[in-house]
């Protein structure tokens, strides 16, 4: 812990904003644990109602038909003609039982009627919610970008059960419009992965790690079918290359290409893959009412201008978020590279991610409905849908802050001749053994095994 009599360097600054968004992530967990408990036991409820109806409903129709074939025959003898001596027969007594049974016969008609009734109204409400499921998962766009069965999967048997979510930023301005303010397709063709994000959560769901990787990260292209960004169709065979940066495997090869490469690298089994590109991202964080961020030092970029004036928590939206998350060369960045924006780029998903998963958001239907909108018009991918995405929700609950890490993938640090970050391959490949193994990560400390009853109560008489 530093002393507040000390001074304050950027590296404990960077870690207290890391704290702070840590813990505001933390108590949206919990709240949306608490919600969803709640729903599961309104629908446990609603289960239960509508077994019950529905054994009403069965029994209502057995009785129904009883009755039906009771009057039927009551019909066959009202036809016969009646003799003097059977209205002589009929007694008083006889009539009333007969108006009685009538009565009660009309309570239990109107008590069937209720039935199916409640019957009719919880299929209609379970066809919505249905229908409702099947709306949000047509609004994503689904391109093929997985291999599940690659060769470069380690321990593979190992991995079942754990979520690992590929997360591409892109370049691309296909269909942005002038007021988008991120450019055109004639001045920027293609498409690259700006950023790139590997999200692992393992079976246990006990951790969460965000590993980001440099754009410029020099990378042996794989052979990859190419892509074309507009249509996501995939062509003929790019052949493979070596000495090229990541950000290129996207130009080329889209989705699928992107994937082989951090398979290769990792190793991990990547079982979702989110693409998001700058056409429609406003509207997610707009959606949500805005994204808050810590700002130390007014944010000013070398080509995008003033970005950030204020300074302290400031909540961005539109074209500011844009450009928080684009901005490469920032004055007040040490770095003035790719490693501040990975940085900055860190910090605003978690806050996102925060800001998603708020009372604010998950109860009001018109911003929740505006979020899914936004986020279906500007990602794509492949395994993404509702149930993933509450999958991915559920997962991160229980996480507390200090279990959701953020880091880099270890390279040099410095660029070389041509301009590329390269691997520490050693220190890459023991990062995502931890990760594959769930052991703790390098230079992590191992966890304390929880001490026996005989153990705790050796030390609380030692007291």
């Amino acid at each position: 812990m530093t002393d507040q009599l000390e001074p304050v360097d950027d590296t404990t600054k960077y870690k207290r904003k890391i704290d702070n968004s840590l813990a505001r992530f933390s108590a949206a967990h919990d709240e949306l644990e608490a919600e969803e408990q709640e729903r599961r036991d309104r629908r446990d409820k609603l289960v239960a109602r509508f077994e019950q109806t529905r054994t009403k409903l069965h029994r209502a129709v057995t009785v129904a038909t009883s009755v039906v074939g009771q009057r039927g025959s009551a019909l066959v003898q009202d036809e016969e003609p009646e003799t003097e001596s059977d209205d002589q027969q009929a007694s008083p007594q006889t009539r009333l039982q007969e108006k009685k049974e009538r009565r009660n016969n009309r309570t239990l008609l109107a008590a069937r009627v209720t039935a199916i009734t409640l019957a009719v109204l919880v299929f209609i409400a379970t066809g919505i919610a249905w229908g409702a499921k099947t709306w949000f998962n047509s609004q994503f766009n689904e391109i093929a970008a997985l291999d599940q069965n690659s060769k470069d999967i380690q321990n593979a048997q190992g991995q079942l059960g754990d979520e690992n979510f590929l997360i591409v930023g892109s370049d691309t301005r296909e269909g942005a419009e002038v007021e988008d303010n991120v450019g055109d397709p004639d001045g920027v063709p293609g498409a690259r992965s700006d950023t790139v994000m590997l999200a692992h959560i393992p079976k246990d769901r006990k951790r969460a790690v965000v590993v980001s990787f440099p754009r410029d990260l020099e990378i042996s292209r794989p052979e990859c079918e190419r892509w074309n960004p507009e249509t996501g169709e995939y062509g003929e065979v790019v052949d493979a290359a070596d000495v090229v940066k990541l950000n290129s495997a996207f130009n080329v090869g889209g989705p699928r290409c992107v994937t082989k490469v951090i398979q290769q690298i990792s190793g991990m089994a990547i079982n979702h893959f989110v693409g998001i590109d700058f056409n429609g991202f406003k509207g997610m964080v707009d959606a949500v009412g805005g994204v808050t961020v810590h700002i130390d030092e007014p944010m000013e970029d070398q080509e995008l201008g003033m970005i950030v004036a204020e300074t302290g928590d400031v909540v961005l939206r539109g074209d500011q978020a844009l450009n928080f998350v684009r901005a490469r060369k920032v004055y007040s960045d040490p770095t003035f590279s790719d490693y501040g924006r990975m940085s900055r780029q860190q910090e605003f998903m978690s806050s996102l991610l925060s800001a998603t998963l708020s009372r604010d958001v998950l109860l009001d239907v018109g911003k929740l409905t505006g979020f899914v909108n936004a986020f279906a018009r500007s990602t794509f991918g492949e395994n993404i849908g509702v149930d993933q995405l509450l999958t991915l929700a559920q997962s991160m609950q229980g996480l507390s802050a200090g279990a959701v890490e953020f880091m880099t993938v270890p390279t040099v640090g410095e660029a070389n001749e041509n301009s590329n970050e390269e691997l520490l391959e050693q220190d890459t490949a023991d990062l995502f053994k931890a990760l594959i193994d769930n052991t703790p990560l390098p230079g992590e400390e191992p966890a304390e095994p929880e001490p026996g009853p005989g153990e705790q109560q050796a030390a609380d008489s030692s007291e």
